[in-house]
């Protein structure tokens, strides 16, 4: 988006550091599963492309987080990550809220239409057209 602050790389590790700060190890950001990965990427995708400044996401991260309360012991940190970016995302009109409850509803069907130890693919959908 035009008129937007590009931070650099070392102000959003410091500002994401202050704010909401990354599971990490020696090596980098910790994901223990896949989709952890890919929500990462997407909400880096999502600021290069300019639908969010990283304060703003900073601030949405830790609003999920502050939100948990006391009772939050880490472990939820990217399912904070993904409320965050769909609340961003909707808020910026990137889609609708109703949109992203229909697709993860897509994938719950779908997950559930899978057969064991077979990819969990959309189109396996009861409901996807055809």
């Amino acid at each position: 988006m035009p008129g937007r602050a590009r931070l650099s790389h070392a102000d959003l590790e410091a500002a994401l550091r202050e704010r909401a700060p990354l599971p990490r190890d020696e090596s980098g950001p910790v994901f223990a599963a896949p989709w952890q990965a890919q929500a990462f990427a997407l909400a880096v995708h999502l600021h290069a492309k300019g639908l969010f400044t990283w304060p703003e996401w900073a601030e949405a991260l830790a609003a999920e987080i502050r939100a948990a309360g006391a009772a939050d012991d880490g472990s939820r940190y990217y399912e904070f990550w993904l409320a965050a970016l769909e609340k961003l995302v909707a808020a910026r009109g990137a889609t609708h809220a109703h949109a992203l409850h229909e697709r993860a509803e897509a994938w719950t069907r779908a997950a559930a239409a899978t057969p064991h130890g077979r990819p969990i693919e959309l189109a396996n959908d009861p409901h996807a057209r055809g």
